[in-house]
């Protein structure tokens, strides 16, 4: 038996608050990660040819 200490219950007429979606890299497609990784990878590659001149 699980007991948390509070009651999870709404009165009635009151609905449950909407749940809240965090950003997540999960919830991308893959062809939108493999573009943030080549956004990565160009970030640094120009920054390692402005560090070089």
């Amino acid at each position: 038996m699980s007991d948390h200490g509070h009651h999870h219950h709404h009165h009635p007429g009151h609905l449950h608050p909407p749940a809240t979606l965090n950003p997540s890299i999960l919830r991308l497609s893959a062809l939108e990660r493999l573009g943030i990784a080549a956004g990565l990878i160009a970030l640094l590659w120009a920054a390692a040819f402005w560090a070089m001149r």
